[in-house]
């Protein structure tokens, strides 16, 4: 499923392979508010394993998501408030990578530092 996300596109499979080790799976009930648009504090990145979840912006619906979609990939690298809402339209069972394992997990290997800010920074220049 990591492969999938193009922030960690750039990893090789060890390197995603020890990255999964960290996200933990969750179950959440339909109707739970998974993330808050403008919480300051972002402290996960979810991949929706099951299930759907409807994405909003200032209250209107933008997109609903199912299986294989990810959210909550900007508090990883940033201090970013949420841009979106993300709310359980189903029961979901997610995996879960809280900020504190994230931003360990980096710091512990130089070369997935490196491939991170490449991706950032391909990002940054519109590629």
């Amino acid at each position: 499923i990591l492969a999938t996300v193009p922030l960690f596109s750039g990893l090789d499979k060890k390197q995603r392979e020890r990255m999964a080790r960290d996200f933990k799976e969750r179950s959440i009930p339909a109707g739970t508010v998974i993330i808050r648009q403008g919480d300051e504090h972002g402290m996960g990145f979810f991949i929706l394993v099951e299930g759907e979840a409807r994405v909003t912006v200032d209250g209107a619906d933008v997109d609903r998501v199912g299986p294989g979609s990810y959210f909550g990939e900007i508090a990883l690298i940033s201090d970013r408030v949420r841009t979106a809402s993300v709310t359980a339209a189903t029961d979901v069972r997610v995996l879960v990578m809280m900020l504190t394992d994230f931003r360990a997990y980096v710091r512990s290997d130089a070369d997935v530092a490196w491939k991170l800010l490449e991706h950032v920074g391909m990002l940054l220049h519109g590629r």
